[in-house]
């Protein structure tokens, strides 16, 4: 299956594209690079905004993954403008041009980030999306967008993602488990702000699982889908990596409480996921962690600037 992978060399995707190889599918990645090719060499890359995109470079594509965009709240935060071009108005557009040149399926990674603050319960997706933050609104305006397009000949799936978490070749250490990984390695405590709020934890072999598992579905197996791997409080995610790092360190980890505002909390069911598309996560946050201390040599300056997202976009735009 020829499938282009729009963000195919970010986070996800430098863990997902070389999935998708060993399975046979033919595949195309779109990508500013703004952190690098971490691909194989065999992947043909096209270094392209999105919005400039055209009819000709969907040329016998079979299915379109949307993972481009920014990629968190503080991203969101700082650049709302580019934010909701890159998250809502990017994917509107491939979706459109996927459907226009008769693509099969469209898949948009979306974001948990949609349910916004929900003190009580379990999400499931059916549920509204009660998002204030400029990140969970364009998530929730990307898929919508992409869902309006779907008819019986194109097909539509909105993958909504807890935190993703763990070792990727293209590493990050701005997301919760890998940061709570780098404060225990780095200064020997975990910091956790706001104990009880909840964040379904997706580990990145997880999220690799679920999108290969919707771009492999049936055709008739689509629509939103909750994915993660678990949900947790924060106090319960810091004391488990706590605990795992003072097992790898042997020494005891200090875990700091603070309590601070928090606009998101969420705790998600993704039996939806399960029963349609097979989805069966399988890392716990030890697993996360143990791969993350196992490969710890590949990022191990741990102050590099294109291991935070934030960092890089501050840079990027102050020098212009």
């Amino acid at each position: 299956m020829r499938i282009l992978v729009a963000g195919g060399a970010g986070y996800i995707g430098s863990s997902l594209v070389p999935n998708l190889l060993s399975r046979g599918h033919d595949v195309k990645v779109v990508d500013l690079l703004w952190f690098g090719n971490h691909l194989p060499s065999s992947v043909p890359v096209v270094r392209k905004d999105v919005l400039d995109l055209t009819e000709d470079d969907l040329a016998g594509v079979q299915q379109v993954l949307f993972m481009a965009g920014l990629s968190n709240d503080p991203m969101a935060d700082f650049a709302p403008n580019r934010n909701f071009v890159s998250n809502s108005a990017a994917p509107a557009y491939l979706a459109w041009l996927a459907k226009r040149t008769a693509v099969a399926r469209f898949v948009y990674s979306s974001s948990c980030a949609v349910y916004g603050f929900n003190a009580q319960g379990i999400r499931v997706e059916t549920d509204p999306a009660r998002c204030t933050t400029p990140y969970g609104i364009s998530k929730y305006l990307g898929e919508q967008s992409a869902l309006y397009l779907a008819d019986e000949n194109f097909a539509v799936t909105a993958l909504r993602l807890g935190t993703v978490s763990g070792f990727s070749p293209r590493m990050r250490l701005d997301l919760v488990v890998n940061a709570m990984f780098r404060s225990a390695l780095a200064q020997k405590r975990v910091v956790v702000f706001n104990p009880h709020i909840w964040r379904p934890i997706l580990a990145v072999e997880d999220a690799v699982q679920a999108f290969t598992l919707a771009l492999e579905a049936p055709q008739d197996h689509h629509g939103i889908f909750n994915v993660a791997s678990a949900n947790y409080t924060i106090e319960q995610l810091g004391s488990a990596i706590a605990a795992r790092m003072a097992h790898h360190l042997g020494h005891p980890i200090d875990l700091e409480i603070l309590e601070m505002q928090e606009c998101r909390s969420y705790n998600v069911s993704t039996l939806k996921a399960q029963n349609d598309l097979g989805f069966a996560p399988k890392f716990s946050v030890d697993q996360m962690v143990d791969n993350l201390w196992a490969n710890r040599h590949l990022f191990a300056d741990l102050e590099n600037p294109c291991y935070y997202n934030i960092r890089f976009l501050k840079e990027s735009l102050g020098s212009r």
